[in-house]
């Protein structure tokens, strides 16, 4: 299983994805990880592990060479761009979402020429055809990622879900205790999350407190500030750790999120498993893992969500929220994903 792409000192999405499944998996089979970097070790299940090139280097073109000396019966990779070259194992390659077509601005963590690349890429699908098509079996972690595929062609391989889940092992909070007045988001703050209607909500909300909890640059801190209505509560954390977040979690009104495009939205999820409502934008992916618990509102309108976390003042509205999502949660389970993979890799065997 590839983890060259966990990060070294704090998960963002696909690295919490591929630790998890990984953690899921070693239960039923032996599983060895690859690495780049041993400071990855601190974000992942104590597992062998063989250390190779980064999945940045140019050298990414002959990983293969490395790989089939390790007599691998199958190889996941939790992103789509492993190399491939020469391989004699099978390989399930991943695509988590279709997002930067519509939203083509890289990651700010990306080199400079990975940044170029990765803008050329996304102006047209074909690249992504001749990735994919690399694979024996493409994996997807939603219905509605799956879907977009299935309308843009894609992949002529077949595709699973391979879905994301909450952690395991989460003690809802009691839904009879009154929240505080507080609210969270947890994302990055690329244009597309959408930061910008939460915070003009706040307008409506001075008694309320929004706590940004990602990491955040000083550029585009300012940028945000700058937004802040009068009389606002608006606090940026600029990282916290998961223990951190999960208090939050436990005492907050709900979780907020008004993002334009997701491929599963895993802060809903974690906030759910926990008993904390969420207020989010309606789009599919957001209605898919949401279900009937959480509230959804335009993704453009600070008066709707506004409206929304109001409504959440009601004691009986929350707390039926609540126990809603626990239960939406609940149909979320590593250990289903885990055992999609085993079986993906018992066909692909065969």
């Amino acid at each position: 299983m590839d983890a060259r792409f966990t990060r070294m000192d704090h998960h963002d999405g696909i690295s919490r994805y591929g630790a998890s499944l990984m953690a899921a998996v070693a239960p039923y089979a032996d599983v060895t990880m690859l690495i780049h970097d041993e400071r990855q070790l601190a974000l992942l299940p104590d597992l062998p592990w063989v250390k190779i090139n980064s999945p940045l280097s140019p050298m990414e073109l002959f990983v293969a060479r490395h790989v089939n000396k390790l007599g691998a019966e199958l190889v996941f990779c939790p992103m789509q761009t492993m190399g491939s070259w020469g391989r004699k194992y099978p390989l399930v390659l991943t695509l988590h979402d279709l997002i930067y077509y519509e939203h083509p601005a890289p990651p700010g963590f990306l080199p400079a020429p990975v940044r170029v690349l990765w803008r050329l890429y996304h102006k047209a699908y074909w690249p992504q055809r001749v990735l994919l098509n690399r694979a024996d079996t493409v994996a997807t972690i939603s219905q509605t990622t799956l879907g977009l595929m299935r309308r843009h062609r894609l992949t002529k391989r077949p595709i699973r879900i391979v879905g994301n889940a909450p952690q395991g092992s989460r003690t809802p909070r009691d839904a009879s205790v009154a929240p505080e007045k507080s609210l969270a988001y947890m994302g990055s703050f690329m244009p597309y999350k959408n930061v910008e209607t939460l915070i003009r909500g706040m307008a409506t909300l001075p008694d309320f407190t929004l706590n940004l909890l990602s990491r955040i640059t000083p550029e585009r801190r300012a940028e945000l500030e700058v937004l802040v209505p009068a009389g606002a509560s608006v606090v940026f954390h600029n990282g916290v750790t998961d223990a951190e977040y999960d208090e939050l979690l436990l005492r907050t009104t709900a979780l907020v999120t008004l993002s334009k495009a997701e491929g599963y939205g895993l802060p809903l999820v974690e906030a759910m498993a926990l008993g904390t409502p969420v207020v989010v934008a309606d789009t599919e992916i957001f209605r898919e893992v949401g279900g009937t618990a959480a509230q959804y509102v335009p993704a453009d309108s600070p008066e709707a969500f506004a409206a929304a976390v109001r409504a959440l003042e009601s004691p009986a509205d929350w707390a039926a929220r609540s126990t809603a999502s626990v239960s939406q949660a609940a149909t979320f389970s590593w250990d289903d994903s885990a055992r999609e993979l085993l079986a993906i890799a018992r066909e692909l065997r065969g």
